[in-house]
């Protein structure tokens, strides 16, 4: 099947309110050992992150999480009260990010695809949209629930074979996670390190047949051997436990020149974009040292991580909206019309690495 699926064009959105530092002031109190508290001081000084957004407006006073009285000290919710705020935040902020995407009036979906690992619920996002926008019954919907962060690419990958399939499909994907609903209060070190990298975000993505913006060259999908213990998310009584080794780094650096050779073998062409998901510092640290790539190779995606934190899955979709319009601006300024072959890759559960292989369409952002 010779034809092609393009995404082409990626409109994001975030919540209002802006947590870091104060997530910064909140978790030292949590930490009973001293040693640790100042650890996870360097540690969130070294982070690579200045802003995370969330649904939960932050309390004035730093000895309490949360404006709202939902998450008072000693008694932080349970996860029918977190599936709740979910319910109440995620579909608006999902529109939102619709509505920035600025759909045309040939531009209607016929189909939606909605990534998420945070949060359900039942008629979902899908039902909301499909109603917000109009759209008749029959249009085809598809969840991926609870991949993690690399969901997103097996949105597109799904998106990919609609597109193949049928040329005149016209697929909606969203990405929604709002990964603040999930913080627990511990003194467990490694657990608030990995709060401290998580936020709120959405994505929404168009991808049809028509030749604009990113063209989706290809996929690989690797599991790196004997790492599953090392990123796990499960639903607990008290919200979903997120396990985050901080071997992590450690596994992705060893593990990633096997799937490079696999992917040279598939693409053998020059990369030049790299939307790799800053899954954290020490995450981009290792792949770049894994994949001898200069400094400035990841620097789309260390912006996003300064600017919102991990997100979860949309955070590589994030990325790549910063490389496309980048892109474009430097083709512009320096009257190219060549195109540019890159590689998306994201980490999750598994220890996955899905890739996802593209070049950009001259002429189009």
């Amino acid at each position: 099947m010779g034809r092609s699926a393009y995404v082409n064009r990626i409109a994001t959105a975030v919540p209002p309110h802006e947590v870091h530092g104060k997530f910064r002031r909140f978790a030292p109190q949590l930490i009973t050992d001293p040693r640790a508290r100042r650890l996870f001081e360097r540690m969130a000084e070294r982070s690579g992150i200045e802003r995370r957004h969330s649904v939960l407006e932050p309390h004035a006073d730093d000895r309490e999480l949360e404006a709202g009285g939902r998450f008072p000290r000693g008694a932080f919710p349970a996860t029918k009260a977190r599936m709740a705020l979910w319910e109440d935040h995620a579909p608006a902020l999902a529109a939102a990010a619709v509505e920035r995407l600025a759909l045309g009036p040939d531009e209607r979906p016929t189909h939606i695809i909605v990534t998420t690992c945070t949060g359900f619920h039942a008629p979902g996002i899908d039902i909301d949209l499909m109603q917000r926008l109009g759209l008749p019954g029959d249009v085809e919907r598809t969840v991926i629930g609870f991949m993690g962060c690399y969901a997103a690419i097996n949105g597109l990958k799904t998106a990919h074979h609609i597109v193949r399939s049928e040329p005149q499909a016209q697929v909606l994907l969203v990405n929604i996670e709002l990964c603040t609903l999930h913080m627990q209060e511990t003194d467990d070190l490694e657990a608030l390190l990995s709060f401290l990298l998580f936020a709120d975000g959405c994505a929404a993505s168009l991808i049809t047949a028509r030749p604009q913006g990113l063209e989706i060259t290809g996929f690989h999908a690797a599991v790196v051997p004997d790492s599953d213990s090392h990123i796990t998310w499960r639903i607990g009584d008290g919200g979903f436990d997120m396990v985050l080794s901080g071997e992590v780094p450690t596994v992705i650096g060893r593990g990633l020149p096997a799937v490079m050779d696999d992917l040279r073998r598939r693409f053998p062409q020059e990369v030049r974009l790299w939307a790799v998901h800053p899954g954290g510092r020490s995450v981009l640290d290792a792949v770049e040292r894994g994949l001898d790539l200069p400094a400035e190779a990841l620097a789309a995606s260390r912006a996003v991580l300064r600017d919102y934190g991990n997100m979860s899955s949309p955070t590589v979709m994030f990325v790549l909206q910063r490389l496309m319009a980048e892109a474009e601006a430097d083709a512009e300024a320096e009257g190219r019309e060549d195109a540019a072959d890159g590689l998306a890759m994201a980490f999750g559960p598994g220890l996955t690495a899905e890739c996802m292989a593209f070049r950009t369409v001259p002429g189009h952002g």
